[in-house]
């Protein structure tokens, strides 16, 4: 079998591993990373497996795949490209779709509100996080969630359902059709990290919970950072 894995971070290198142990014929499309961030391209190095840092498209495929997997891929993957696999092409999603297609899933959860997030596999079509679903998962939202432990657990729980969601694509399930709904989060850091003091104490206490993931900015109040609630707390009465 031939497979072209579109992926990125730790969970991109973890399925590269998975499919490296099944003996497939493997190419990988990623991206460059800062320092922060667990390497796929690095990790292709290592192994010895080919990749490309360009954009996945028609004219630089390597081969004709049987199965496109994307796992954190940063690039929207053109029509041309979902029809040369036939449709054989599906994503992991942080978000209980149909809600929160888009960027920022786990992010604007919290911000919400929500009790609950989880991961969607899901068939990749012109509908940006539109196709059939494959699998998804609950998991609830602590209250002391930041987004980087929300981040890590919805992912490392996602992985390990990776073999599960590939099985019922290569087995040619046809999922289960998303309910017409429209709920898009835009790429960007949810109100570029300015704490409203119009909100209540309760969604800032999210809102600041939901920016820390280091070594990103945190919070801020004009140019303060705004590290915790209590820092918020501390701000407030000194006003």
């Amino acid at each position: 079998m031939k497979v072209i894995l579109c992926g990125y971070n730790w969970i991109g290198c973890a399925v590269l591993n998975y499919l490296l142990e099944l003996n497939y014929e493997i190419f990988v499309f990623t991206h460059d990373n800062p320092p922060y961030v667990n390497s796929l391209k690095e990790l292709c190095i290592k192994k010895k497996i080919p990749y490309s840092l360009k954009k996945i498209n028609k004219e630089n495929l390597p081969f004709t795949p049987n199965i496109i997997c994307s796992i954190y891929y940063r690039y929207f993957i053109s029509n041309d490209i979902i029809n040369i696999v036939k449709g054989k092409i599906f994503n992991l999603h942080p978000s209980l779709l149909p809600y929160y297609k888009g960027c920022s899933s786990i992010t604007w959860a919290m911000i919400n509100g929500e009790e609950k997030t989880g991961f969607t596999y899901h068939y990749i079509t012109e509908n940006i996080d539109g196709g059939n679903i494959i699998l998804q998962k609950e998991i609830l939202i602590e209250d002391w969630d930041t987004q980087i432990t929300l981040y890590h657990r919805v992912m490392f729980e996602a992985f390990k359902f990776f073999d599960k969601a590939f099985n019922k694509v290569v087995n040619n399930y046809k999922g289960r059709k998303q309910i017409d709904f429209n709920n898009y989060y835009k790429r960007g850091c949810p109100k570029n990290g300015q704490i409203d003091l119009t909100w209540s104490d309760e969604k800032i206490e999210r809102f600041i919970r939901a920016m820390v993931y280091p070594p990103m900015p945190y919070a801020k109040i004009g140019n303060v950072e705004i590290k915790s609630y209590s820092e918020y707390i501390k701000y407030k009465n000194n006003k």
